[in-house]
């Protein structure tokens, strides 16, 4: 008799793995600019989402208290200027889908501001199993432990540290800054070029 699997339990990030939320990140960056007057890079910005903002502003070298005036100006805004300029990545929807048409449990699990990932999750209609937000790298780890999760998807390489570091399969998805080279050099179990082929995979799985 072949070997039952049991139902997976799937971790997402959500920028630039679920969601495309660029054009209203540089846009928000250009609203921090002009209440503080800087001259942020907003297209360098949000080619390189992934870590907490908090983190990306400390890499311009700003001091605790500026980090924390931009951060919060950053997440006053957001709403109004980022989630309505989001859209979908391609797939997303059918790939939250075929976890649950698998008997499985959906997570999201990334490093932007829990509740404004909560705002892009309700403006799909996206109904997920567990949404942990502030969470970065080997952080991810921890909550992929605490729900059981046996695969985690990601584009950047810092969600690859976060599967390994919970002993779950490393998915990466080529729609960041990685191609699927670089993916795979990182530590990628899987390498996909979007999530249209994670359906497939994880059906060949079952």
């Amino acid at each position: 008799m072949a070997e039952q699997r049991s139902a997976p339990v799937v971790g997402f990030d959500l920028d630039m793995t679920l969601i495309d939320p660029r054009p209203g990140v540089v846009r928000a960056i250009e609203a921090l600019n002009e209440e503080f007057a800087l001259s942020l890079d907003g297209e360098a910005v949000a080619a390189h989402l992934g870590p907490p903002l908090a983190d990306t502003m400390r890499g311009y070298g700003f001091d605790e208290p500026m980090v924390e005036r931009l951060v919060g100006h950053f997440r006053e805004i957001y709403p109004s200027v980022v989630v309505g300029l989001t859209e979908p990545m391609p797939g997303a929807e059918r790939a939250l889908d075929a976890v649950r048409e698998a008997g499985g449990r959906t997570l999201v699990i990334t490093g932007k501001y829990e509740p404004s990932a909560d705002l892009h999750l309700k403006a799909f209609g996206w109904d997920v199993d567990r949404l942990a937000g502030d969470v970065f790298a080997a952080a991810k780890g921890e909550v992929l432990r605490e729900e059981g999760a046996t695969i985690y998807v990601g584009d950047h390489l810092g969600d690859i540290i976060g599967a390994k570091a919970a002993g779950a399969v490393a998915i990466g998805v080529a729609t960041g800054p990685y191609g699927v080279d670089e993916l795979v050099a990182a530590g990628a179990d899987v390498a996909l070029r979007d999530l249209t082929e994670f359906p497939a995979w994880l059906a060949q799985r079952a």
